[in-house]
Parts: C-alpha cells; sequence; structure tokens
C-alpha cells in the first residue's frame, strides 16, 4: 500500500511539474525526472521501464516524421506561400481570416492529425498574419490550439490517442467509425468555432488585414515538401484502412522527404535536425514509464471493474460521466497518460461502443480546457515560443472554459443520443 500511494505521489508531482513548468525548465525535464525517481526507489524495475518506453515507440515515430516534414516546410518556404495564399483570399477582412484558417485547421488535423496541426500550422499562421500585418496574432494562433483537439475525432487517424483507446484489435471500422463519431465530430468543430469566435470578436473586430502582400513563388523544394505532406496524409489514411500503427508510415514519408529535398539542394542536414524540438521524445517516454507504474498498483483493474459494473446498470450515465471524467483527468494530468490510462480500462471492462466512445470524446476534445491538456497544445506552445509568442496558463483557461465546457457536454450528447 505504501509503494502505491508513493508511486501515485510521484507520478502527481510529474504531472505538477509538465503542467507548471517550475523554475521555468522545459516539460521533459519533470516527465523524465519522474520516471527516474520511480527506477531509483525501486518502485519500477528497469525491464517494465523499458516496457513502457518501447509501448510509445509508434507515438515517437509518428512525430518524428511530422517533425521532420514541418521543420522542411518552414525552411522551404512552404508557411510563406500559404500565408500570401491565405491573405490574399481574406481580401482586408480579419473575419474572412479567421474562417479561413479554421477551416484549414479541420483539414490538417483530420487528414494529418492534431499534432500536425500544432507543428505544421502553427508557423503557417504566424507567417500568414505577419504578412497580413495583423496587429494581434492571438485570435489566428488559437485556432491552431483548439481545433486541434476539436476536430481530433473525425478519422482515426485525427489523432494517435483514436488508436490508444480503440487499440488492441478493438478499433471500429472506419464505416462504423464514421457512423459513430460524425455527428458528434461536427458538433465539436462548429460548436468550438461560435464559442471561439465570440471570446476573440473585439480583438478580431478591431484588427485590419492588408489587402496586398508580397507574392511569393512556391520554389521546387517547397513543392517537394507539400508533396511530401499530401503523401503522408494518403499514407495515413490507407494505414488507417488496413488497421496499421501510424508511426512508420508517418516516419518512412518525413525522412524520405527530407532526404530528397536535402539531395536536391544539396544541403547539410544537420540545420533541419537542429532546429528540430527534440524534447518532446523524452516528455512522451518519461510519461510512459509513469503510466506503466501506475499500471503496476492495480489502477487499471480497478477502473476496468467500475466501469464494467456501471455500464451494466446504466450505461448511458456511464458514458456521460466517463467522458466527462476523462476530459477532467486530461487536463489535471495531460491526455497522453490520461488516454493510456482509460484506453487500458476501456479494453479490459466489458462495455459498448458507446461508452468507449465518450471516453476517446473525453481524452480528445476535453484538453482544450488547459494550456497543458494534450500534446498537442504543448507542441502548439513549443511552436509559438520559438516564434517569441506567450500566453499565460490563467489566460488560456478562462478561453478554454467558454470554448470547451458546451463542446464537450453537445458532443456526448449527441454521441449518445443517436
Amino acid at each position: 500500500m505504501q509503494a502505491s500511494t508513493l508511486t501515485w505521489a510521484i507520478a502527481g508531482m510529474t504531472a505538477f511539474g509538465v503542467i507548471t513548468r517550475p523554475f521555468a525548465l522545459p516539460e521533459a525535464i519533470w516527465a523524465v525526472l519522474g520516471a527516474l525517481l520511480l527506477l531509483a526507489l525501486g518502485l519500477i524495475g528497469l525491464p517494465e521501464a523499458w516496457a513502457g518506453v518501447v509501448k510509445g515507440l509508434d507515438v515517437y515515430l509518428f512525430l518524428i516524421g511530422m517533425m521532420l516534414l514541418s521543420e522542411l516546410a518552414r525552411r522551404e518556404g512552404l508557411f510563406d506561400w500559404l500565408a500570401s495564399v491565405a491573405t490574399a483570399h481574406a481580401k482586408g477582412s480579419p473575419r474572412r481570416l479567421f474562417i479561413l484558417i479554421y477551416c484549414v485547421g479541420i483539414v490538417v488535423t483530420v487528414f494529418l492529425s492534431n499534432d500536425a496541426t500544432a507543428v505544421v500550422l502553427t508557423p503557417a499562421v504566424y507567417a500568414a498574419c505577419r504578412a497580413a500585418r495583423v496587429k494581434d496574432p492571438m485570435p489566428y494562433l488559437l485556432i491552431c490550439a483548439f481545433i486541434a483537439n476539436a476536430a481530433s475525432f473525425v478519422l482515426p487517424i485525427s489523432n494517435p490517442a483514436n488508436l490508444v483507446i480503440f487499440g488492441g484489435g478493438a478499433m471500429p471500422s472506419l464505416s462504423k467509425w464514421l457512423a459513430m463519431f460524425t455527428l458528434p465530430s461536427i458538433v465539436s468543430i462548429v460548436v468550438t468555432f461560435i464559442a471561439l469566435y465570440w471570446t476573440q470578436r473585439r480583438v478580431i473586430a478591431a484588427d485590419a488585414v492588408a489587402m496586398e502582400v508580397e507574392d511569393i513563388r512556391l520554389t521546387m523544394t517547397a513543392k517537394l515538401a507539400a508533396f511530401g505532406l499530401c503523401g503522408t496524409a494518403l499514407a495515413l489514411l490507407a494505414a488507417s484502412a488496413l488497421d496499421l500503427d501510424l508511426g512508420l508510415p508517418t516516419f518512412v514519408a518525413g525522412c524520405l522527404t527530407t532526404a530528397l529535398t536535402l539531395l536536391v539542394t544539396r544541403q547539410n542536414a544537420a540545420g533541419t535536425l537542429r532546429d528540430i524540438s527534440w524534447s518532446v521524445l523524452p516528455l512522451v517516454a518519461g510519461l510512459f514509464v509513469v503510466v506503466e507504474a501506475l499500471n503496476q498498483t492495480g489502477m487499471i483493474d480497478n477502473l476496468a471493474y467500475y466501469l464494467s459494473e456501471s455500464a451494466t446498470s446504466a450505461p448511458l450515465q456511464t458514458a456521460a460521466a466517463a467522458g466527462a471524467a476523462v476530459a477532467l483527468v486530461s487536463n489535471l494530468v495531460n491526455n497522453l497518460p490520461a488516454g493510456l490510462v482509460a484506453g487500458s480500462a476501456v479494453q479490459a471492462a466489458d462495455i459498448s461502443d458507446k461508452i468507449g466512445g465518450a471516453v476517446l470524446i473525453g481524452v480528445d476534445l476535453g484538453p482544450n480546457l488547459s494550456i497543458t491538456g494534450s500534446l498537442a497544445t504543448i507542441l502548439w506552445l513549443t511552436a509559438m515560443r520559438r516564434e517569441g509568442l506567450r500566453i499565460g496558463a490563467w489566460s488560456f483557461l478562462k478561453i478554454g472554459v467558454v470554448v470547451m465546457i458546451p463542446a464537450l457536454i453537445l458532443s456526448l450528447a449527441v454521441l449518445i443520443l443517436q
């Protein structure tokens, strides 16, 4: 009992460190420290810790491939070209620019995943705002954070967490997935748009967008980067249809596109590799170790038992409560460990797809409440910091309360009642 309590305490401190970043240390430092402390105190053995790290292999490969593609696209000017196109279509209207960016965010999230929206779209949006001489780019950048989660359950590939929840051979077919999540996804996307625009309406109304910007030509290497992104989207759709992991095809696509572009431009790979936010990988690995330690306390078995018992007596209420609870926990400890724990419990329990779907919505949409609720939002923060931009946890929370809560309630209601 004492060991279990200590494990829980260290897991809580790790989550607190990742979320609050004491002493301004990166999130990865706290995740790794938590994992090392568990090892040092003998609360998890080295083989078990390594098993936890290995469980994240597909996530690591996915992130590496997507970060390679993103950095390549940024260096070759693809984002600057997208910025000029977006500004031209906005025709001087900040409201139109907001809508346009939101629509692009939906497409990127649905077909390239929410992490791609954070990594790929954020610098593009900042470039668009800079090219359009927007006074305050924050309303447009917030789109990247919120749509990354709000649209992340349209398809199985829209969020790697989806594979965690419905892993172990329980993944619904694509047609069944669409039947279950299409309406809740539409509700999530629409309600998020309305609420987010409402919170930013005064800033948007007071802003101005340049009518004309510099005409940027799309270079051959930028076309290669765009081709790589589109090819990755097709590969992910194919992998999803074949019920395959998403990490390897993303990794291969990123490596091949980068190698081909560097070969054409005769550039050194060091520049591209140096600018990638590699700290995300130890962050994820550390969290996987912490969750593996929690698994050894018997938490998963207990959760699965209570979930199964509740589902038998009150299925609809259980679905609503499970979705809401997971959404809250995702903001307290980040949705990656919350998704790992919830996914294991869902797979171990004898419950309906509807309850599993409610848990998935909680994991995917719930993190829109806080600034570090999801890995995608952490990646968004990293991309923002690279541009010298900051947003406080309290400022984000005030927006998240208005945006996330109605979207979650209505999405869960549609899922449960359809």
